[in-house]
C-alpha cells in the first residue's frame, strides 16, 4: 500500500503461521475487514478484503502491513493490487471489545475521481473568470440566486461587499430605456423562444456613468426541458459603440462644417414629405443655395481660406433659421435649407432674403475682408412632391435660374423651369451625339477694315441644326457645352474646320494673305496643358501660317488663372498667332492686367454699341469711345462687334476704330458664301 499524498509503497511481509477463524458477521460485511495481531500481521480477513486487495485470503494471512496506524481517523491510501492496478481506499483503524485491532477498508476511487474532476472544474472556472476580460454571471433559476464573477463586478465598478446574489443587481442597473427590452430577451430565451441570449444595453457604472454592455448567455435545461441554470458573459463594448457613433456621425454629417450632409438632409426631407401627405395644412419649402464666384476665392486665397469661409457661412446660415428648420451642406459650396411648417411661398422668400442679407456682411479671414453672395432656388411642397430628390432637383433648377438672372438673387420654382430643364437635358444629350458625329457646321462672319471698307478677316462661328428641333441658338447650346466639357472637343473641331476652310480659300484665290481667321477659345480649352501642341499640329496639317490665325479669349477666361494663362498665351505667341480679348469691358476690371499679357487686339462687346444712334450719345457710346482710346494708347487694334446701323458704323469710324463686324455687313454664312463675299470685294 502507499499513501495518496506520498505514493510510498507499504510491503506486506508473509509469515508461515496458522490463525484462528473470525466471527461469522465479518464474512458478511461489505467493507473490507482485516484483523491484526500485536505484531501487525493479518490474523484474519473477510472475502471483501480479498476482493479489494486482489489476492486470495491465503496469500494475505500472516502478512505484515508496513503502515502506521493512526487511531480511528480515516486515511486515504492507494492500494496496488496483485495485477498491478491501483485503487484508492479509505482506511480506518478500529478496536473491538476484546482489544483486538481491526482495519476497515472502503473503495473510494469513484468518489475521489469525482472530487478531482470537480476540483479541476473549479480551477478551470477560476482561471476562466480570472483571465477573461468578460464578466461571468450564473443565474440559478430554481433558487433565483445569481453568481457574479470578480470581473463582472469590476465592469460596473461595484465593490464585492456591496453586491448580493440577486439577479436584480444586474437588472436594476440597466438603463430605463433598455430595461424592458433586456427583460423581454431574457424571458424569451428562458421560455425557449430564442436559441441564445445576445443583447446590447446600457448599464450604470458605480461612478454614475452609463457603459454599453453586450450580454451573451444560454440556458441549461433538465431532461423535461425546464430551464435550470442561465449562464453567460458581460462584455464592455463602450469603445465599439463610441466608434460606431462616430462612424454614424461621419456618415450623416459634413466633416468640415459639422452640418448635416446630403444623406441626412434627404432623410429629413423624406419625413417632411410624409407629414405633408398626412396633413393637408402642412407646407414646407427647400432653399437650394450656391455661393457666387466661390471658385475665385479658392483659387486666389487657397483652399484653406475657402474651407474657413465655408465654416463661417455655415454658422451664419444656422443663425438665420427659425427653430425647427435645418440646414445642410450638400457638397462643395452648395447648401440646402429645409423650412418646416410655413404658411406659403412668401415665408420661404422672406427667409431667402434674410439669408442673403446675412451673407452680404463681410467675412474676415486672416485679416482680409471677403464679400460673398449666393444664388438661391426655392421649391415648396405645394407642388405635390412624392420623392425628396424631386424637391431638391426643382430647387436646384430654380437656383440656376436665379444665378442666370445676375447672381445674388433668389427664384421660386415653377413648372416652366422644369420643362426648360428637361429641354436642356435633352439638348445636352443630343449635343453630345452631334459632336461625336460631326453634325455641327461652321459659319463665317466677315470682319471689315474701317480704313478700307473691305473684308480683312472672318470669325468662325459654330452652328447647329437639330434634325427635329431645327436651328438651335449658340446662346442655348454653348453654355451647355461649357458646363459639360464638350466645348473642348467641339472647340478643337471648329478650329480645325476653320483652318481647313481658310486653306481652301487661299488655294482658290492663289493668295495666302487673302484674310485672317478668328476663332473663339473657351476657358476650358485655355486650361488644356497641350493646347499649343494641338494648335501647332493643326497649322501643320492645314498649311496655315500662325499669323493668319487669331484666337479670341474672354477676360474672365484669362483672369481665372492669370499666371497659368500668361504662360499658355506666350506659348501661342511663339507659334506666330494673334491674340484678342473678346467682349472687352464686360468682365472684371482688366486694365491692370492688360499689359501683362501678349494681346494684339481688343473686341468691344456689342452691348456698348447697340444703343448708339438713338438720340444723344449715351453712356454705352462713351464707353465704346473710351475703349478705342485705350486700345490706341496701348498699341492694340480694336474691333467693334454688333454693328447693325449706319450710325453705329459712323461712330466707330469717327473714333478711328480699326475693324468692325455685324449684321450691317453680313450675318455668319457658310464657307462658299463667305468666299463669294471675299472675292466680290464689297466695300462699306
Amino acid at each position: 500500500m502507499s499513501s495518496v499524498q506520498g505514493e510510498r509503497d507499504y510491503e506486506l511481509t508473509p509469515q508461515r503461521a496458522e490463525f484462528p477463524r473470525v466471527d461469522p458477521w465479518i464474512e458478511r460485511e461489505s467493507d473490507a475487514l482485516l484483523l491484526l495481531d500485536d505484531a501487525g500481521r493479518v490474523a484474519a480477513l473477510n472475502p471483501s478484503a480479498a476482493r479489494l486487495l486482489g489476492r486470495r485470503r491465503e496469500e494475505l494471512l500472516g502478512q505484515v502491513l508496513g503502515i502506521p496506524l493512526q487511531g480511528a481517523s480515516a486515511v486515504e491510501l492507494v492500494v496496488r493490487r496483485a495485477d498491478g492496478s491501483r485503487t484508492t481506499v479509505e482506511m480506518r483503524s478500529l478496536c473491538d471489545d476484546g482489544g483486538r485491532r481491526w482495519l476497515r477498508l472502503r473503495d473510494v476511487s469513484t468518489l475521489v475521481s469525482t472530487r478531482d474532476e470537480l476540483e479541476e472544474a473549479r480551477e478551470r472556472n477560476s482561471l476562466v473568470e480570472g483571465s477573461s476580460n468578460d464578466g461571468i454571471w450564473v443565474w440559478d433559476l430554481k433558487s433565483d440566486r445569481a453568481h457574479f464573477s470578480a470581473r463582472w463586478r469590476e465592469l460596473i465598478g461595484q465593490p464585492t461587499e456591496g453586491l448580493d446574489d440577486s439577479i436584480a443587481e444586474w437588472l436594476d442597473r440597466v438603463h430605463p430605456e433598455d430595461r424592458e427590452r433586456v427583460q423581454q430577451e431574457l424571458r424569451a430565451h428562458i421560455d425557449g423562444r430564442s436559441p441564445r441570449l445576445e443583447c446590447e444595453h446600457r448599464l450604470r457604472h458605480h461612478s454614475g456613468t452609463w457603459r454599453w454592455m453586450l450580454a451573451r448567455g444560454a440556458v441549461s435545461r433538465a431532461s423535461d426541458g425546464a430551464a435550470r441554470l442561465f449562464a453567460g458573459s458581460l462584455t464592455d463594448i463602450s469603445h465599439r459603440k463610441a466608434a460606431e457613433d462616430q462612424l454614424a456621425h461621419r456618415s450623416f454629417y459634413d466633416a468640415l462644417t459639422e452640418l448635416p450632409n446630403r444623406a441626412l438632409f434627404h432623410d429629413r426631407l423624406r419625413h417632411a414629405l410624409r407629414r405633408a401627405s398626412r396633413r393637408s395644412d402642412y407646407v414646407f419649402a427647400v432653399l437650394f443655395l450656391d455661393l457666387d464666384r466661390f471658385k475665385v476665392i479658392n483659387d486666389s486665397l487657397g483652399h484653406f481660406a475657402g474651407d474657413r469661409l465655408l465654416v463661417m457661412i455655415a454658422r451664419r446660415l444656422e443663425l438665420s433659421l427659425r427653430p425647427g428648420d435645418s440646414v445642410a451642406r450638400l457638397g462643395g459650396d452648395e447648401f440646402a435649407i429645409l423650412l418646416d411648417d410655413i404658411r406659403d411661398a412668401s415665408d420661404a422668400v422672406k427667409v431667402a432674403e434674410r439669408v442673403q442679407t446675412e451673407l452680404a456682411a463681410p467675412f474676415n479671414i486672416g485679416g482680409q475682408e471677403l464679400f460673398v453672395s449666393s444664388s438661391i432656388g426655392i421649391a415648396t411642397s405645394l407642388s405635390g412632391y412624392q420623392r425628396p430628390e424631386d424637391v431638391l432637383r426643382d430647387a436646384d433648377t430654380a437656383m440656376y435660374r436665379a444665378k442666370g438672372s445676375g447672381r445674388a438673387r433668389h427664384a421660386l420654382f415653377d413648372t416652366a423651369m422644369h420643362a426648360h430643364a428637361v429641354q436642356q437635358l435633352e439638348i445636352e444629350r443630343d449635343l453630345r451625339r452631334a459632336v461625336e458625329r460631326h453634325e455641327m457646321r461652321v459659319h463665317y462672319q466677315p470682319i471689315v477694315s474701317l480704313a478700307s471698307g473691305r473684308i480683312s478677316g472672318f470669325e468662325a462661328l459654330v452652328r447647329w441644326t437639330h434634325p427635329e428641333r431645327g436651328p438651335i441658338s449658340p446662346a442655348q447650346f454653348i453654355p451647355i457645352a461649357e458646363e459639360t466639357g464638350l466645348i473642348v472637343p467641339l472647340g478643337r473641331w471648329v478650329l480645325r474646320q476653320a483652318c481647313m476652310e481658310l486653306a481652301a480659300w487661299q488655294r482658290r484665290l492663289g493668295n495666302p494673305r487673302a484674310c485672317t481667321m478668328s476663332v473663339n477659345l473657351s476657358s476650358k480649352q485655355l486650361n488644356q496643358p497641350d493646347l499649343a501642341h494641338q494648335i501647332a499640329q493643326i497649322l501643320v496639317e492645314t498649311g496655315i501660317a500662325g499669323e493668319e490665325l487669331q484666337l479670341e479669349i474672354t477676360e474672365s477666361a484669362i483672369l481665372e488663372h492669370p499666371d497659368a494663362a500668361k504662360t499658355i498665351l506666350l506659348k501661342l505667341k511663339e507659334l506666330g498667332l494673334k491674340l484678342s480679348i473678346d467682349d472687352f469691358g464686360t468682365g472684371y476690371s482688366s486694365l491692370a492686367y492688360l499689359q501683362r499679357f501678349p494681346i494684339d487686339s481688343l473686341k468691344i462687346d456689342r452691348s456698348f454699341v447697340q444703343h448708339v444712334g438713338r438720340g444723344a450719345e449715351n453712356d454705352d457710346a462713351r464707353i465704346a469711345r473710351t475703349i478705342v482710346m485705350i486700345g490706341r494708347n496701348l498699341g492694340k487694334s480694336v474691333v467693334a462687334e454688333g454693328i447693325e446701323t449706319e450710325a453705329q458704323l459712323a461712330l466707330m469710324r469717327s473714333v478711328e476704330c480699326d475693324h468692325a463686324q455685324g449684321y450691317l455687313f453680313s450675318k455668319a454664312v457658310d464657307g462658299d458664301r463667305a468666299l463669294a463675299l471675299l472675292t466680290s470685294g464689297p466695300t462699306w
